[in-house]
């Protein structure tokens, strides 16, 4: 039984790709042969062990393989080495039992010019790799952190450069907002195995809606664009919107609403009726006076404040008052004697 990848590069069995590369990079770095003259064989052999480890484990389906079969289930049939196919090669065999893998690992220097952006940032390159000739590095450059400045004042690449956010609104009802829900989404996206190879996968994202969430909120869910080589996966960005209601407007925390009523009602006292974003019958009677920027505050029936759900915003009520078109005779008079006193 060979080395356990998951201790090679020092992660637990539920490491995630961000895991990885981290390990990877900072195990790369201190293993790399250039950077250990006087040990140069057991830094050699390490630095391949760690970057077979990457391989196996960053490729989902050579780490499926690998965590049911083990290193002999992953190089179980390894075919000759002129067998065809660069270094890194997926061998499959079909036929009419299941699929048979067959692993080659890649060259240990192609991963790490992957990350880096060159092979051999300490001097020369490892013995039968890709090493850059006449590299301007050498091992007197490098220092404790591995994204140092190096020679002429110009900064070492600190790996793949990452893509811009990627924006998405999702537009969610008041009622959504106030009790708060969950939204699963469906992306499409490419993802690129060790090679750098690239495939369409399809995902679903859940997206829990928390109640009193505004229009603007942000959700992000890191590197879930499209891979492709040398470059860090886009973090995808979704930005709650509000859907117009037909009964409140949102203003803050509060809810406000506005009611239309006679100028009789505005005069006599009104009973507004209203159905609650969850649901329930509020009843408010009013028995002042509404003149036309009157407003009826009722406390906690507004929208949940997010950083404290138990806690709420004020329901605003306004009023639009109809007024009549036309007085005859008598209603005036009747009117100026009522109002008289």
């Amino acid at each position: 039984m060979g080395a356990d990848y998951y201790k090679v590069l020092q992660v637990d069995k539920n490491a995630k790709d961000d895991d990885l590369k981290k390990a990877y990079r900072k195990l790369a770095m201190k293993w790399h042969p250039d950077k250990n003259p006087n040990n140069k064989k057991e830094a050699e052999a390490k630095f391949k062990q760690i970057s077979e480890a990457y391989e196996v484990l960053s490729d989902p389906q050579k780490r499926a393989i690998y965590d049911q079969y083990g290193e002999e289930g992953l190089k179980g049939q390894v075919p000759p080495p002129d067998a065809g196919g660069p270094g890194g090669q997926t061998f499959f065999q079909t036929g009419d039992g299941p699929n048979v893998f067959r692993f080659n690992p890649r060259n240990a220097n192609d991963i790490f010019t992957e990350f880096f952006g060159f092979s051999s940032p300490f001097g020369g390159g490892m013995g039968g790799g890709s090493g850059m000739r006449g590299s301007r590095f050498s091992s007197s450059m490098f220092g404790d952190d591995i994204f140092s400045s190096f020679g002429e004042g110009r900064p070492m690449s600190s790996g793949p450069r990452k893509a811009p956010p990627i924006e998405r609104t999702l537009p969610c009802s008041l009622e959504e907002l106030y009790k708060g829900t969950t939204k699963k989404m469906k992306i499409s996206r490419e993802i690129a195995d060790a090679s750098g190879k690239t495939l369409p996968v399809e995902e679903i994202l859940t997206i829990d809606i928390k109640p009193g969430w505004k229009k603007g909120t942000k959700i992000t869910f890191p590197e879930k664009g499209n891979e492709e080589p040398n470059v860090v996966a886009a973090d995808l960005m979704f930005i709650i919107d509000e859907k117009p209601h037909s009964v409140f407007t949102r203003d803050g925390n509060d809810l406000v609403t506005t009611q239309k009523i006679s100028l009789a009602e505005a005069l006599t006292g009104y009973t507004v009726h209203l159905t609650t974003l969850d649901g329930r019958k509020l009843t408010v009677p009013i028995s002042n006076v509404i003149h036309p920027n009157y407003e009826e505050v009722v406390p906690r029936e507004g929208m949940p404040i997010a950083k404290e759900p138990s806690k709420r915003g004020n329901l605003r009520i306004k009023f639009n008052i109809k007024f009549p078109t036309r007085l005859t005779a008598d209603q005036k008079t009747g009117i100026k004697k009522l109002l008289a006193s």
